[in-house]
């Protein structure tokens, strides 16, 4: 299970981005972070044909495919939700890892038993704005 923002595991954080001159603003090589939507398509689509490593937050099973198919490292998913996007990930072979959010460390036990991919807390992601 892969842990990103718990005080005990080294990570490295996600930058959530909002327009594509906020990459900028980030360290290279990082992984960016972009909520899943209709207007969030062409900076998906840019991050994509540049080959960056990005991660998308979805909420419904036809979002979870379109970040599959768009070429996301990480799909993001909250709640009870995080274990039937953990299903469809294992069902059809994605390459994405599936992370929860967690907001508090009573948490991962329940994660771990769901057999998720992982989990994401608040302190891994650093919101960038221009």
């Amino acid at each position: 299970m892969l842990l990103f923002g718990h005080p005990y595991v080294d990570f490295t954080p996600f930058y959530h981005i909002y327009e594509y001159s906020e990459i900028e603003l980030t360290p290279p090589n990082s992984t960016l972070m972009v909520i899943f939507n209709e207007e969030s398509l062409e900076l998906i689509q840019a991050m994509r044909n540049n080959n960056l490593s990005f991660a998308l937050e979805v909420e419904t099973l036809s979002e979870l495919v379109f970040a599959h198919n768009l070429g996301a490292r990480y799909i993001i998913v909250q709640g009870e939700f995080a274990i039937e996007a953990q299903a469809v990930a294992e069902n059809y072979l994605f390459d994405a890892k599936i992370l929860c959010r967690l907001q508090k460390e009573g948490d991962l036990e329940a994660k771990i038993r769901d057999g998720l991919d992982g989990v994401i807390y608040p302190q891994a992601i650093v919101k960038i704005s221009s």
